[in-house]
Order: structure tokens, then C-alpha cells, then sequence
């Protein structure tokens, strides 16, 4: 995932990670060079987001749901996000709870940014044209368990 999310990562724009959990998607985007103050991480889960605090000091870490996120973020900031790199279970998620992520996400994103998901079914855990998206699998690792797959998601040309 941070190897999807890296080719957004030159612009110089934040980098928010939605469902950070334990933190291991984070310690691989700071080890593509990600700066931990271009970091931003929405944690919803009250002890985690404690931890994350605790292993990420120089991070953003904010106590939230992912749906709020064009909310979340300080003023200014809105627009200026490269890349959103979710570890959220968008496929288990109800239809309308999953746009609205997606929706949020999209808000606080450049113009040229995307949004990194993976899943664990081949098919698209997005519906990409009902949300105006172009959705593109950039990485299958199968020795997963069970076998993920990583997609990118960005703005349909219109």
C-alpha cells in the first residue's frame, strides 16, 4: 500500500491514513519517506488512537471517523492531500456508509490525488462509476493470507 500511495508522495501535499489501527501501514509509509509531519491518521478507536499518539508524536493523529474527515482537518489543509491511504473494510461496510467515506475523502484531496484501498476480493470494493471514479489494482500479493489486492482510485475524467 505504501508503495501505491509513494508515486502521489512527490508533490509535497499530506498524506492521511484513514483506520491506522497498529500503526504497521504507517511505519511502511514513513519508510517511503513520507515525512511523519505530512502525516495525518484517523483512528476512531479511543485506545488506538492513544497509542498511535504515543509511536507517531510528530503525526497528526486525530480521534474521528473516517466519514468526517473534510471536517477534520485544519484550515487550509482541505485540497492540499496527495494521497488517502485507507486500511478501512470498505466491502464490509453498509453501501451509504462506504460512499460517504469515499466522498469525504475525495474532498480533502488535490485535484490529482487519489485514494489507496486494498481488499481481499478481486473484484473493485468500489463502485467506481456510481462515484465517479476510475479504480486501477496496482498490486495482488498473494502470499496474503487471505490474498489482498491494492487499487487506486481517482477522479473519472469527464
Amino acid at each position: 500500500m505504501a508503495r501505491a500511495a509513494q508515486t502521489e508522495l512527490m508533490d509535497g501535499g499530506l498524506v492521511v491514513e484513514l483506520g491506522p489501527g497498529t500503526g504497521s501501514v504507517t511505519r511502511a509509509l514513513l519508510a517511503t519517506g513520507v515525512p511523519e509531519e505530512r502525516l495525518v491518521l484517523v483512528e476512531r478507536d479511543r485506545y488506538l488512537h492513544a497509542w498511535l499518539k504515543g509511536q507517531f508524536p510528530g503525526a497528526n493523529v486525530l480521534l474521528s471517523d473516517a466519514r468526517q474527515l473534510d471536517q477534520l482537518l485544519p484550515a487550509g489543509q482541505a485540497g492540499r492531500v496527495s494521497t488517502v491511504v485507507s486500511s478501512l473494510p470498505l466491502n464490509s461496510l453498509p453501501r451509504n456508509e462506504r460512499a460517504e467515506i469515499v466522498r469525504a475523502a475525495f474532498r480533502v484531496l488535490s485535484g490529482n490525488g487519489s485514494l489507496v484501498q486494498y481488499s481481499y476480493g478481486v473484484p473493485s470494493p468500489l463502485p467506481c462509476e456510481a462515484l465517479g471514479l476510475t479504480g486501477q489494482r496496482v498490486a495482488f500479493v498473494a502470499a496474503n493470507l487471505p490474498p489482498a489486492t491494492v487499487w487506486r482510485y481517482s477522479r473519472a475524467s469527464v
